[in-house]
């Protein structure tokens, strides 16, 4: 898909003038790696910035833009939470990072998010010298032949699937040989991936704590903010919330 020139320069100026997406390709003699961090982040976890952190390391990549999807088309089929509290969630998580940055690319495009139109969209804007890697879960690598206009997404960029220890691979390297599709696959094995967001909404459902498996940010803002069925709880003596108590 190509899109309007005129609407190319008019998101690349909008998302430049309140720094929603980094200033990458300024030097035509050099390469930079830019990964987008895609998912619904509802709610963010540690597995998620330590996927982030590790790929940044052993990619040599220059940043790594979180972008929470505005109406993902693969979560049609049950509710999630509106796209300013993911984003503000996404914010808080990586506010402390200076190689991290929250996006809100997606949430603020109207109708259903696709992959595949968000990284033409990019492609569009960053000129050739900057790389695109789309990092995300083994388990969605797999999937991914299935996803709207797979074949583009392999065309636009590099795909990073992180593992849990002890995973098994074949699934996801099988489906992608077999859709006969040329992608470019490197696979990062992450020790935190064993959190999960539904594991996280389901201890908020329950009132358990879910501290030490998100920032402390983010397991406020959810209680804050009454989110996944959440109750406010009291303060405790040193003024910490605790986040798993009901009312």
């Amino acid at each position: 898909m190509r899109y309007d020139p005129d609407e190319i320069e008019r998101v690349a100026q909008s998302v430049i003038d309140r720094g929603d997406l980094p200033l990458l390709g300024q030097d035509p003699n050099r390469t930079y790696r830019m990964g987008i961090m895609g998912g619904t982040f509802d709610p963010i976890h540690y597995g998620h910035l330590v996927t982030a952190e590790q790929a940044f390391d052993d990619l040599s990549l220059d940043v790594v833009v979180f972008m929470p999807a505005g109406n993902p088309a693969f979560k049609q089929d049950r509710d999630v939470v509106a796209g300013e509290d993911r984003y503000a969630m996404t914010l808080l998580a990586t506010s402390d990072n200076p190689h991290f940055l929250a996006s809100r690319f997606e949430v603020d495009r109207t109708g259903i998010t696709y992959t595949a139109d968000t990284l033409s969209l990019l492609r569009e804007i960053y000129p050739t010298n900057v790389e695109l890697y789309f990092i995300t879960g083994a388990d969605a690598i797999a999937d991914i032949v299935r996803w709207h206009d797979a074949g583009r997404i392999g065309s636009l960029a590099k795909l990073v699937g992180a593992t849990r220890p002890g995973y098994d691979l074949g699934h996801a390297e099988e489906a992608i040989r077999e859709s006969g599709m040329d992608f470019d696959v490197t696979y990062l094995e992450v020790p935190a991936l064993a959190i999960s967001s539904s594991y996280l909404r389901e201890r908020v459902r329950l009132g358990q704590s879910v501290r030490y498996l998100t920032p402390d940010e983010v397991g406020g803002y959810i209680h804050k903010h009454r989110l996944y069925g959440a109750k406010r709880g009291p303060y405790g003596a040193l003024g910490k919330p605790w986040f798993g108590s009901k009312e």
